[in-house]
């Protein structure tokens, strides 16, 4: 039988666009890279002799931000410094090295960030030998939860046990509290022999004006949710789909509380910062002390000092990689800032879980209006208090679970925005369920798989 000369075009075609698809992935993974490279040698040509190795486990950015802060500081007192993230660390590169600071986030009960997770199955969980590297350990984390700094004390038993040795106590901090990064400043000056510890003042809170605030769920039985939009006070900064804002709250009783942090739903192209935020409420009805702030008590026209924090781990694949997203509740904002950013060309799904359909259906034009245009190939809801629903996002994961398999073959990334608690873990098992846990592993490893969870 003759082959159809137009089918064969269209495969020709299809393998062209194919290719295309991967050059533009390679093209800009290779420019990013290129320029964080160029960075790290830089800094790393600032001393005599070999540089100092910095590597960072960073799920939302912090970790990343101190690494170089640390880079900087070490390169200034005549230190030079190599920076590298967990997830192009190897064995080879520690054993090469004689001195490492390592700077080591824990996401949740003691996990590590999504970005260590190569190094954790390939390195840590293989015997080896490292008695040649002294290394200093800064752990981040976060008291309430019961293995605080989890993931830091567990990459320094695995050093210690190696035979590595521990320039310093490992040095624990509690939610970016600064007596213990000043304490961290004062290591890095015993390296430098440097008397004077650098200034890191965190970036000044630049003022923002709020200037729209809706209550998008009345009569929900969740809680409330509101659409808040910012506006800068002076010049509008950059930012991408997946970064975070760092909200200062205001002094009360002469004590400041410190900052939330909030993921992004809009894009600088809107000319507005904007954000989804529940009212939260203590035991005793008491609304919560940044969302109660925010959602009740700042007027519109009133100021707050916000900074925008680059997160890496959640930014977006190039427009031709087709994206799965995945969340619950307020967690739609960061997927809402995704799908601002694409065009039709990859496209993207959407499987989503709220309450109930008549109060919770969040950005329910827009997502209706994606749909229409093509930037939404799918959208998939659940309602769990609805009659006759009662699922929540992790069900459809699994009723989807073939068109699931089809998307990630065909190259589709999974983005997951909401609920640690819950949701992520009832997803994560859905998608392994469905996809097999390799495959979800190959996926995290390789950046394909990227959660952005609170």
């Amino acid at each position: 039988m003759t082959a159809d000369p137009q089918r064969w075009l269209w495969a020709v075609g299809a393998l062209a666009l194919w290719l295309a698809l991967i050059a533009v992935i390679v093209w800009r993974e290779r420019r990013a890279n290129a320029a964080a490279r160029a960075q790290s040698d830089a800094l790393a040509g600032a001393g005599e002799g070999r540089p100092l190795l910095i590597a960072f486990a960073s799920q939302t950015g912090f970790a990343e931000e101190l690494a170089w802060m640390t880079a900087r500081a070490l390169s200034d007192g005549g230190v030079g410094a190599r920076v590298l993230s967990f997830a192009d660390l190897d064995v080879q590169t520690l054993k090469a090295t004689d001195r490492a600071l390592l700077i080591v986030s824990t996401t949740g009960e003691g996990d590590p960030p999504d970005s260590a997770a190569r190094f954790v199955r390939q390195v840590m969980g293989e015997a080896t030998e490292l008695s040649g590297l002294r290394f200093g350990l800064l752990a981040l984390g976060d008291r309430s939860y019961d293995q605080f700094c989890g993931f830091g004390h567990a990459v320094d038993g695995w050093l210690r046990r190696a035979g590595a040795e521990p320039l310093f106590d490992m040095v624990e901090v509690d939610n970016g509290e600064a007596g213990a990064i000043r304490h961290w400043q004062h290591q890095l000056n015993q390296i430098t022999g440097s008397v004077t510890a650098p200034d890191w003042t965190p970036p000044a809170y630049d003022p923002w004006r709020l200037v729209e605030r809706t209550m998008v769920n009345p009569g929900s039985p969740g809680g409330e949710a509101y659409h808040l939009a910012f506006e800068a006070v002076g010049a509008t900064p950059d930012w991408s789909a997946g970064d975070i804002a760092e909200v200062g709250l205001p002094e009360r009783d002469g004590v400041t509380p410190g900052s939330r942090e909030y993921s992004i739903a809009s894009l600088p192209s809107d000319g507005r910062v904007e954000f989804l935020i529940r009212l939260m409420r203590h035991p005793d009805g008491a609304p919560g002390l940044a969302s109660g702030w925010l959602t009740q008590d700042l007027s519109l026209g009133g100021e707050i000092g916000m900074r925008l924090r680059t997160n890496r781990s959640f930014h977006g694949p190039a427009d031709e990689t087709p994206m799965i997203l995945i969340g619950n509740g307020t967690g739609i904002a960061g997927l809402r800032a995704h799908l601002k950013a694409r065009t039709d060309t990859g496209g993207a799904w959407l499987l989503f879980g709220e309450r109930t359909q008549a109060h919770d259906a969040f950005f329910d034009a827009e997502l209706q209006g994606w749909l229409a245009s093509g930037v939404l190939r799918r959208l998939d809801r659940s309602f769990s208090r609805d009659a006759g629903d009662g699922r929540y996002v992790q069900d459809l994961v699994a009723a989807a679970a073939s068109d699931l398999r089809d998307w990630v073959e065909r190259g589709a990334a999974i983005y997951v925005c909401g609920s640690l608690e819950g949701m992520s873990q009832g997803v994560h098992a859905a998608l392994e369920n469905t996809l097999g846990a390799d495959v979800m592993l190959t996926m995290l490893e390789d950046g394909r798989y990227r959660r952005d969870v609170y």
